[in-house]
This record gives structure tokens, sequence and C-alpha cells, in this order.
């Protein structure tokens, strides 16, 4: 539900655990949580999928305080990592079905606004890896390959 005295929606959502230390009643070790961790990266799971089913249905509240590593490191240690970031992935994967739209659709100009800024964001996040050594120097977005990228 809404707040009262605002047009917002509600600030409901999970929150971090407040301390950063493992609490006394998880009973797995780092070993187990690492196993998973790389079981869940094997099914095609992204990073962020990996700590959400952690937490809900394993009771890990933070994998960076059991095993000292984040879910990306372990998943980078066991070459199981993807070509394209997360981020840069589904950003990819919006401005498709933004296109896919456009395509039965082609009044439809707030889409059309919509693209060139999902687009945008695309070109900005992929400068960014590119800059850091992420990505490939010459990696290009294009919209007809992009389906080949999201693979």
């Amino acid at each position: 539900m809404a707040r009262m005295h605002t047009r917002r929606k509600g600030q409901s959502s999970s929150k971090r655990p407040s301390t950063l230390i493992v609490p006394e009643w998880f009973d797995k070790d780092a070993e187990w949580v690492e196993e998973k961790v790389i079981e869940l990266a094997k099914a095609g799971k992204t990073p962020s999928m990996i700590g959400t089913i952690l937490r809900d249905q394993y009771g890990v509240p933070l994998v960076r305080v059991i095993t000292g590593k984040r879910i990306l490191d372990i998943i980078r240690e066991n070459d199981l990592e993807r070509r394209v970031p997360e981020d840069l992935r589904n950003m990819i994967a919006k401005a498709l079905r933004i296109r896919r739209h456009l395509e039965e659709n082609k009044k439809d100009f707030v889409s059309k606004r919509g693209l060139q800024l999902v687009e945008s964001k695309i070109h900005r996040l992929s400068k960014y890896y590119r800059k850091k050594g992420v990505l490939p120097t010459d990696w290009k977005y294009s919209p007809a390959q992009a389906a080949v990228l999201l693979r």
C-alpha cells in the first residue's frame, strides 16, 4: 500500500543485514556456500539471482561475510563468468523487448523515445566497461546482433 502523504509507492523491500559478522545461527561453512554459488552459476543463474536464491532458500545472509569473497569473484575463479556483464545484459534485453514492441506498434513514439534512452545507457555502460577492461576495446553494441550477445 502506498504511503498516505506521498504519491510514491511504499518503501517495503528487503534490507541488508545490519552487522557484517557471521550470525551464530548460521550452521553452514564457507566451502558449502562456494559450492552452492558454483552449482547455481552452472545452472545459468546471474550473480544477483544467486544471491537472492541463497538468501531466500538457504538462509545465507551475505556471501561476502561468510566466504570473504563476492559472488562474482567466486564465479570468476571457476571460469563461469559470462561474456557480457549482468547490468549491460539486462539493458540489451530491455532494448530488444522495446524493438519487438515497436515492430508491431510503429506509431508508439513514447516507446521510441524510451528505446533511445535505453540505447544511450547501453552505449555509456559499454564505454565504461571498455575503459575498465571488462569488455574488449573493439566491442560494439548493434541492435542486429543483440540477440546473439544475450546467449
